[in-house]
């Protein structure tokens, strides 16, 4: 079943979109897994149902997909607009659990993601280990967000960005961030990360980056900083580009992965 509309969010102010994709034979035998599945930068609640085979994959499970809607937010409490990561990771499990007979324990939340959901995943599960036990990142965007700030506060550095971005993710990163892009460290995915070292209720991981993205060399190096860290943590790596076809693909993986 594929249910998509509005929710009005008192965090956001305003109403947000949310599709849900539920098991094909839905009854009141739950609680369900869950599943939270973000957009990327240009995507929106309902992306994942239109450009992958997602309800294929849900409806022979007993997970419940939860796709809200973030805006080109990447899942940050931006400086400048709304405060799309404390909606994520507070309000809506709260609406969701309040309609669907969804679990409650760590061990049956997923949180996942592609390109800039992606990173939104890796940053929710990091910050919020007791809340998802698992997470699933697919071709992230910002794995090294400090250093991506820094090179635009270099002389030229900002032209040099909008040249290869362009100057609408210019804008967003000085919405979210604040005009003088300002790093704190819990933006920086490794830095979460190197918290956990002596903690046991790590979120188990699992990255997949197509070796023809741009952001593959990221992923290479994140996955080197990762390995001593102690997570169960497995990273994927195959022929593809930065698209649905590559998601799609990943998702399925990660389906199996974590039994969703």
């Amino acid at each position: 079943m594929i249910l998509r509309g509005t929710v009005f969010s008192n965090i956001l102010g305003k109403d947000t979109g949310i599709t849900i994709v539920t098991p094909g034979n839905l009854q009141e035998g739950g609680p369900y897994k869950v599943a939270y599945l973000l957009h990327g930068l240009c995507g929106d609640s309902a992306t994942w149902v239109d450009d992958s085979m997602l309800p294929v994959y849900a409806r022979e499970g007993r997970t419940i997909f939860i796709l809200p809607d973030a805006a080109r937010s990447f899942y940050s409490d931006m400086r400048h607009g709304p405060r799309y990561f404390t909606y994520l990771v507070e309000e809506l499990p709260q609406l969701c659990k309040a309609v669907f007979q969804i679990s409650a324990r760590r061990e049956d939340t997923a949180i996942l993601g592609a390109s800039m959901g992606g990173y939104g995943a890796l940053k929710c599960a990091l910050s919020r280990p007791e809340q998802y036990g698992m997470c699933g990142a697919f071709s992230s965007a910002c794995l090294f967000l400090k250093d991506g700030l820094a090179e635009q506060q270099k002389p030229g550095g900002k032209q040099a960005f909008i040249e290869q971005y362009g100057e609408q993710l210019y804008l967003d990163f000085l919405a979210i961030f604040g005009e003088e892009l300002e790093w704190k460290p819990e933006y920086e995915l490794l830095e979460l990360a190197k918290r956990f070292q002596n903690k046991e209720s790590k979120p188990a991981i699992y990255m997949t980056c197509g070796s023809s993205d741009s952001f593959q060399p990221s992923h290479t190096q994140f996955r080197k900083e990762m390995e001593p860290l102690g997570f169960d943590f497995q990273y994927e790596e195959w022929p593809g580009g930065h698209d649905f076809f590559f998601f799609d693909h990943s998702l399925k993986r990660a389906i199996h992965h974590f039994g969703l």
